[in-house]
């Protein structure tokens, strides 16, 4: 299997998930499954029903969880420099609206565009890596081309 890149704030972000689920919401609906039995005829029980469905949900998020941090490579970003790379913070002007963007390349799982955690695998973080500050980039986007002057690179 591949490696999954991650930050360690991703990787420790991945972790405390996956021990609330299962110290906290697997205990709390097994507690509710069992309060569902009792109030008798399964087959026509919402709340039993409701409460499995999301017991399944809560399994399975389980076992994605622990694949994912079983297959993660935690870069920390603090350990390097130079081009853009993994981990980088990269500031960015828009070539045509002057709007300068700050973004951390980060792994699929726990990019947040909202957040300024940019997905190593989209189109803007491609273009970015390798490159250097001062360098001009152009992006193919959903929303149409797009041309970025790298402005700064940090490793925190």
């Amino acid at each position: 299997m591949e490696k999954i890149p991650m930050t360690p704030t991703g990787f420790q972000a991945l972790e405390a998930e996956l021990k609330n689920l299962k110290s906290v919401e697997r205990p709390a609906i097994i507690q509710a499954i069992a309060e569902a039995r009792e109030l008798g005829d399964l087959s026509e029980n919402a709340e039993y029903h409701s409460a499995r469905e999301k017991q399944s949900f809560i399994e399975g998020r389980i076992k994605e969880l622990e694949g994912i941090l079983s297959l993660a490579d935690v870069i920390d970003p603090a350990k390097l420099s130079g081009s853009v790379k993994f981990g980088a913070k990269v500031t960015v002007v828009d070539e045509d609206t002057d709007e300068e963007k700050t973004w951390q390349i980060v792994g699929e799982h726990e990019a947040n565009i909202e957040a300024g955690l940019l997905n190593i695998k989209s189109p803007i973080a491609r273009a970015l890596i390798g490159k250097e500050e001062g360098d001009s980039v152009e992006v193919r986007t959903p929303g149409g081309e797009r041309a970025y002057e790298i402005l700064q690179i940090v490793y925190s």
